[in-house]
């Protein structure tokens, strides 16, 4: 499968606060992006040809142009540092198109928004859309301080103001109580949102499943957590195979050997992306068989399901799976 990619021209270049700067694009060919929805991104790749995952942030109904800010990593690996380094207006670039696995639950009858430095960026989206929707919002929005909260003169003036409420400086030994608060009064049929650093989510998780159902809550991450990317492997098998539905092929996967890999070696071609398990690019539908989940994109419902794999980093917890390709 190939990835539907543009080539685009950096047409404005913003640092927002400390750390994090911000790019508009347009198509080279003058044409309107596609439609998509708050909360999803985009792979950008930039001079350095490092391909990596970004939030867009922009008002998702402004099709001329895409958003996206990028915080500069100190241990980057030439994705942000290029992007912050070598990028100036002019410069042109190729992003892939919208995915998104982060969508804001239809149906819900408030959304509250909890954000934390960099992971404002795909609440912003759904900001713009709930205030157009005129739906029933809260954008709760965490950071160090001032100077390191992205988009605060934005966030700060009218239309956003009323809606957003700022949580800056606040100590480890505080955070849950702060969340504490930010939840505290939701409603039957709320919905909970979070983005930002992997161990403030946890919180985020752990305090809202007390005043919201669990399938109600929702995450984002940028990337895989070393330590969790491994999963629960005391039920794994160290091989095991896997079938086409459509053709009935077979490929053995070892132990060394990702999905990926093994369909590839018989010609099957399966999108990737961060091959990390966190952009959701190579999620393909299980026919049959138990998958061993070792990503981060898909949901407790869709785990629970067992009908869909990410087949960059999962496994299988039996002799073979039947997957819809």
């Amino acid at each position: 499968m190939e990835r539907t990619t543009f080539s685009v021209r950096v047409d404005s270049v913003r640092d927002e606060q400390h750390g994090v700067r911000s790019f508009s694009v347009s198509r080279l060919d003058g044409q309107p992006f596609e439609r998509y929805e708050p909360g999803a991104h985009i792979d950008v790749t930039g001079p350095s040809g490092v391909t990596r995952q970004y939030s867009l942030c922009g008002d998702p109904d402004h099709r001329e142009t895409h958003l996206f800010a990028v915080k500069r990593e100190e241990a980057s690996r030439g994705g942000s540092r290029s992007l912050h380094e070598d990028v100036t207006v002019g410069c042109e670039l190729t992003i892939g198109a919208p995915r998104n696995l982060f969508q804001l639950a239809p149906g819900a009858i408030e959304h509250i928004l909890i954000a934390a430095g960099i992971g404002v960026t795909p609440l912003l989206s759904m900001a713009y859309r709930l205030l157009k929707q005129e739906q029933r919002f809260v954008l709760h929005y965490f950071a160090r301080s001032a100077e390191h909260a992205a988009f605060l003169p934005l966030l700060s003036r009218a239309p956003f103001n009323d809606f957003v409420r700022f949580h800056f400086g606040v100590a480890r030994d505080q955070l849950d109580a702060a969340l504490a608060g930010c939840v505290a009064n939701a409603r039957d049929g709320s919905h909970v949102y979070t983005c930002g650093p992997a161990p403030f989510m946890e919180r985020v998780v752990a305090i809202g499943e007390q005043h919201v159902a669990a399938d109600a809550i929702h995450l984002e991450r940028f990337a895989a957590e070393p330590a969790a990317a491994a999963g629960d492997e005391s039920n794994t098998l160290d091989s095991f195979d896997v079938r086409i539905a459509s053709s009935g092929a077979t490929v053995h996967v070892d132990k060394h050997t990702t999905i990926v890999a093994a369909l590839a070696s018989i010609g099957i071609e399966v999108d990737t992306s961060c091959g990390e398990g966190v952009c959701g690019t190579c999620m393909v539908d299980v026919v049959s068989g138990t998958p061993e989940h070792r990503d981060h994109c898909l949901s407790k419902a869709e785990r629970a399901s067992g009908k869909v794999i990410c087949c960059c980093v999962s496994r299988a917890r039996s002799p073979l799976l039947v997957l819809d390709l």
